[in-house]
């Protein structure tokens, strides 16, 4: 079980089962929403997510049709992601978890659209797009 909270704490959620499919995003969408050099997202399964407290305090970008973001309006954390292609999971910042993650990081991902300014080193796997098998 994890749990995690945004920001200011007014929204919670809690994941019943695993985190798959970690990666370092250098994506510019990534850099942009998360205003970092890049992101570390991972999948959950929708059926083992739930917002425990502040849904009502949840606001909605859709950057594409279908691909919709969810951020706390009140400290403007990212929450989730959700693409309409795909409903089975929702994709999450793991810096929202506030419990101990076991699962590790499979990849740096996007690595050609990397911030000019960042150093990239490291013992992962990089690739120019999403890992081999999504």
């Amino acid at each position: 079980m994890y749990t995690g909270t945004c920001l200011c704490g007014e929204v919670r959620v809690e994941i019943s089962g695993s985190i798959c499919s970690i990666i370092h995003c250098h994506c510019s969408l990534c850099r942009k929403n998360s205003g970092t050099a890049f992101a570390t997202n991972g999948f959950v399964n929708t059926s083992e997510f739930s917002v425990t407290k502040g849904a009502n305090k949840l606001s909605e970008f859709n950057f594409k049709p279908g691909r919709a973001r969810f951020f706390c309006k009140c400290c403007g954390s990212p929450i989730y992601s959700a693409n309409s292609d795909d409903k089975s999971r929702v994709r999450i910042r793991l810096g929202l978890i506030d419990s101990e993650i076991t699962e590790q990081v499979v990849s740096h991902n996007f690595v050609t659209s990397k911030a000019n300014w960042e150093q990239l080193e490291t013992s992962l796997p990089c690739y120019e797009q999403h890992e081999p098998g999504r």
